[in-house]
């Protein structure tokens, strides 16, 4: 699903698995937009109508931090893509997807109609006694994990499943000092990558080996990179921090064509084999994982 432009690289080893791996972020490219936005609202669209409750989740009292998120990312989208975004008086005119947001609409949660303005999933987060914690969500776009099974816990439950990120772990107390440590004018960035057999981009499912994910060859057309850019951005006047999330969905066969594309194979190679045995279930790939790398491997061009 990248043929919208550049292809996003973190699998070269700049943002490995399991692991923090924050930097900073150029607040004017806090949200990423490209030619596939109409793509992506179209499905939102059609998950709201379709899915709405297992998409969007909303604590009451968290309203008045949905609304700033939904002023915040109006105004910065519209500074930002003026070719793409025209505000005029409480609508926002999205020409590249043919469509007009009614920023006063109120049959949604504010934060969903943020996220209908972009390709991301927004995911706020509010300091509570526990540490910080999920009150508000419009998630279309997950990554093998369920909406509901989040809502309303601490982060250090929401990572439980994450091996080396449960409570009392060394990266859950690193994560929650982040959390509490950062600036509302430093916000912060990070990717994630894994491996699936499609391109879909509703991937609400939690299980992580209850089927063949590739098939039983893995072959090249069932195997695509999926990509998580995930930025961090502490809000001036309510201090929740808002979490958003973009994926990037690129068929494993466009490394053939890239300049870089043995090296950067190579690199997934290595990541993979490094990985431990739960990281590996984590991720999916217990049961394809041989098949997985006799695959890489030939492309390689380290086996014939």
């Amino acid at each position: 699903m990248n043929q919208a432009g550049k292809l996003h690289t973190p699998y070269d080893g700049s943002a490995k698995p399991f692991t923090i791996g924050l930097q900073q972020l150029d607040i004017m490219e806090w949200i990423d937009t490209d030619a596939l936005l109409a793509t992506y609202l179209d499905e939102k669209q059609r998950l709201t109508a379709e899915e709405y409750d297992n998409i969007v989740v909303s604590e009451a009292g968290s309203e008045q931090a949905q609304q700033e998120v939904l002023d915040l990312l109006s105004n910065h989208v519209c500074n930002r893509y003026p070719q793409t975004y025209q505000k005029l008086g409480n609508t926002i005119n999205i020409t590249a997807a043919n469509r007009v947001v009614d920023l006063n609409d109120e049959t949604m949660p504010a934060l969903h109609l943020a996220a209908n303005l972009v390709q991301e999933d927004l995911v706020l987060m509010q300091k509570g006694e526990r540490g910080w914690r999920l009150v508000a969500a419009s998630l279309c776009f997950p990554s093998a994990w369920n909406l509901h099974e989040k809502f309303g816990k601490p982060m250090q439950e929401i990572h439980a499943p994450v091996p080396g990120f449960g409570t009392g772990t060394r990266n859950a107390e690193l994560i929650e000092r982040m959390f509490d440590n950062l600036r509302t004018d430093r916000p912060v960035l990070r990717w994630n990558w894994s491996l699936y057999g499609d391109n879909r981009l509703y991937h609400p499912e939690s299980g992580h080996n209850s089927k063949l994910r590739f098939g039983h060859h893995a072959e090249p057309e069932n195997i695509h990179l999926r990509l998580e850019r995930q930025t961090l951005r502490k809000l001036p006047l309510s201090q929740h921090i808002l979490f958003t999330i973009r994926i990037y969905i690129d068929p494993i066969q466009l490394l053939r064509s890239h300049a870089d594309g043995p090296m950067l194979t190579r690199s997934i190679i290595e990541q993979i084999n490094a990985l431990s045995d739960k990281e590996i279930a984590y991720k999916g790939l217990t049961k394809e994982r041989a098949t997985l790398l006799s695959y890489l491997n030939k492309s390689a061009g380290l086996l014939t």
